[in-house]
């Protein structure tokens, strides 16, 4: 009789499984909780649908003939213009009209297969750094590539050298503009950072004074003040008829800028290292930058992987202030486009062509620094 009753045993109410109980736990486990979750409930229900109404459904997708991968696809027989285009909805055939301005700027048009081979690199270089993370040589590929691919990259965009024409600064801009100063700002920045971690670290006072005071100065500045100084003040210092350019100056100031924020970045995981960890490696009988190198940092690093990506993301949208100093980024490009006598009040799809490529592009950093963290996660999980 105890058999058949133990084979015979109810199931859990459905209260407590399943999608209700996900419910009671995450949206209404209490009433303020209820509310606010009734409250963006309503708030969804009064924004998404004109939002799609406006982006999709009543908006203009006459782009008349487009050539996709050599072939003709007919979307209406003329392409629309401003004047066909309601202001209720969104025209999107503007992004079609304008989209060589917002990817290239003023780059020409003859020499555009440059920037191409320039994405192609910068996606060809991240899938390698994915490919080759199991290589037995893998640091040493990495190094390389990290060694040629900005000389590589800096000879296609600017050209130069006898082998390419040259291509002034002042006609880079678009998503092309962006890319090169987030890039450029990020690679330069990061090792100035972990010197001047390292430096407010050491016992030698001079270097950790300066250490202390160019990071505190830094960071007690917003960067638009940066770019001005390095953009009016910095040419002050220079010989009169010196041709510092423009961009230069901005990359410079962002650099320096942002060396700042990776540092107390770097500085936090070095703090968070335990001291026996730098005993370990004193007793052992390792210098200073072995230490450093082969002990402290990996683990400092590893530790920092989150941080170190949201400074780059925060690095990533700042970008879009380089155009006070007029460098014509992917933001500002949306400004002068707007300005078109047969494209005027257009800048709202401008502003959400511009915020669609900026998420899609932090988004992808934000989820492969997760992913690095579960890559390199060595904590005991038993």
């Amino acid at each position: 009789m105890a058999v058949n009753e133990l084979q015979s045993t109810r199931k859990p109410p459905i209260s407590q499984i399943g999608a209700i109980v996900w419910l009671r736990t995450n949206l209404f486990s209490s009433w303020i909780n209820g509310l606010l979750t009734v409250a963006s409930l309503y708030l969804l229900y009064i924004s998404i649908p004109p939002l799609l109404d406006w982006m999709f459904l009543s908006a203009n997708f006459n782009f008349g003939t487009v050539n996709i991968l050599g072939f003709d696809i007919k979307f209406s027989e003329v392409m629309a213009d401003n004047d066909s285009c309601g202001k209720e909805a969104a025209c999107w055939p503007f992004i079609y009209e304008k989209i060589y301005m917002f990817i290239y700027g003023f780059y020409p048009r003859e020499e555009v297969w440059r920037p191409d081979v320039f994405y192609g690199l910068t996606a060809l270089f991240i899938l390698i750094v994915r490919l080759v993370r199991n290589y037995k040589y893998k640091n040493r590929i990495i190094l390389s590539m990290v060694i040629t691919y900005p000389i590589v990259s800096y000879i296609l965009i600017a050209g130069g050298f006898g082998l390419l024409p040259v291509v002034e600064t002042h006609q880079w801009g678009g998503l092309l503009l962006t890319l090169i100063i987030a890039s450029v700002g990020i690679l330069i920045s990061f090792p100035i950072g972990v010197v001047l971690a390292l430096g407010r670290q050491s016992d030698l006072r001079v270097i950790k004074l300066f250490s202390t005071l160019f990071i505190e100065f830094i960071r007690a500045v917003p960067l638009i003040t940066i770019l001005f100084m390095a953009s009016f003040v910095l040419p002050l210092f220079l010989e009169s008829g010196t041709n510092f350019d423009k961009l230069l100056r901005a990359l410079i100031g962002i650099a320096l800028f942002q060396a700042a924020y990776f540092a107390e970045v770097v500085r936090g995981g070095l703090q968070a290292i335990p001291k026996g960890q730098y005993e370990a490696a004193d007793a052992v009988g390792l210098s200073y930058f072995q230490k450093n190198a082969l002990i402290i940092l990996p683990q400092a690093l590893k530790i920092s992987i989150p941080n170190i990506v949201g400074s780059s993301i925060s690095l990533f949208k700042d970008t879009t202030l380089v155009l006070i100093i007029g460098l014509m980024d992917m933001l500002a490009m949306v400004n002068m486009t707007s300005q078109d006598i047969y494209w005027l009040g257009r800048e709202t799809e401008g502003y959400v062509f511009v915020t669609i490529v900026f998420w899609v592009i932090l988004y992808s950093m934000s989820r492969y620094s997760r992913k690095l963290e579960i890559r390199f996660n060595t904590e005991n999980k038993d």
